[in-house]
């Protein structure tokens, strides 16, 4: 279980993780000791995953997000187990969801363009069978965060 300053602790590194102990424990009005403690058991605990680069897109040439809606008419261990193979080996999902619902899977793609966009396609449908298969171009991103939102424990009664 997590208490208030480990929330601020993730909060504050959710932010930006390579900001140095000192100046985490100063935004969480600790001292350097306690926070160093406190992050090191959240990565033991997997609380924190893993530290990353969050890249511009624009700047690395990934601009295009597209949005694909699956149906499958096959719901086997097997099916599942190609598809999630095929789409851990595509570089270009971002995301993907199994989801309740009538649509069965929701991806999220970056790609370069639209002809990239079409290369992966081409690719993510020779690999398993898929019943339905829906494309959304995304024209603006409003909002865009890797943040979980870890608001402070209620007061127990």
């Amino acid at each position: 279980m997590i208490d208030d300053l480990d929330r601020r602790i993730l909060n504050v590194l959710q932010q930006d993780a390579t900001l140095p102990v000192e100046r985490v424990a100063a935004l969480v009005n600790s001292s350097k000791s306690p926070v160093w403690a406190r992050i090191r058991k959240l990565r033991e605990a997997g609380i924190i995953d893993r530290q990353v680069a969050i890249l511009d897109a624009g700047k690395v040439d990934r601009d295009e997000v597209f949005f694909v809606t699956i149906k499958t008419s096959s719901h086997s261990k097997d099916w599942l187990d190609r598809f999630a193979a095929a789409i851990a080996a595509m570089g270009e999902v971002q995301e993907a969801h199994r989801l309740a619902g009538e649509i069965d899977y929701l991806l999220k793609v970056r790609v370069r363009d639209t002809r990239a966009f079409d290369t992966f396609y081409k690719r993510l449908v020779a690999e398993v069978d898929l019943f339905s298969v829906t494309s959304m171009l995304s024209m603006e991103t409003l909002k865009e965060t890797t943040e979980i939102p870890l608001e402070a424990a209620p007061a127990s009664e």
